[in-house]
């Protein structure tokens, strides 16, 4: 790698519903989304988050492949949890309730 890499200045975010944190980071032009979220202090503040396996993206918009996708300026790599619940399912379980109540 060359001395003169241009250092960029990048945020990781990751929140849990009670505990939220932003990582400002310098980091050098074509660092991914994936080696950012690495570098960050993620895994030492939240149990249990595997990086590898984490949707990611950028302001909002989901990253397809967050290994490959480089980081510009001033960007913001959001850490996504999984879902706890297919929100369909919990839908469809709920409709089905409620028709049996009004069944009976």
């Amino acid at each position: 790698m060359a001395n003169n890499t241009e250092m960029i200045e990048v945020e990781v975010a990751y929140a849990l519903p009670h505990k939220q944190r932003i990582y400002a980071l310098m980091v050098e032009q074509g660092t991914t989304a994936l080696e950012a979220a690495q570098r960050s202090n993620v895994l030492d503040d939240f149990e249990g988050v595997d990086l590898e396996a984490a949707k990611m993206g950028v302001f909002g918009q989901t990253i397809k492949a967050p290994a490959k996708h480089e980081l510009q300026k001033g960007d913001r790599v959001e850490i996504y949890r999984p879902l706890i619940a297919d929100p369909k399912e919990v839908r469809r379980r709920r409709a089905a309730k409620a028709a049996g109540k009004s069944e009976g």
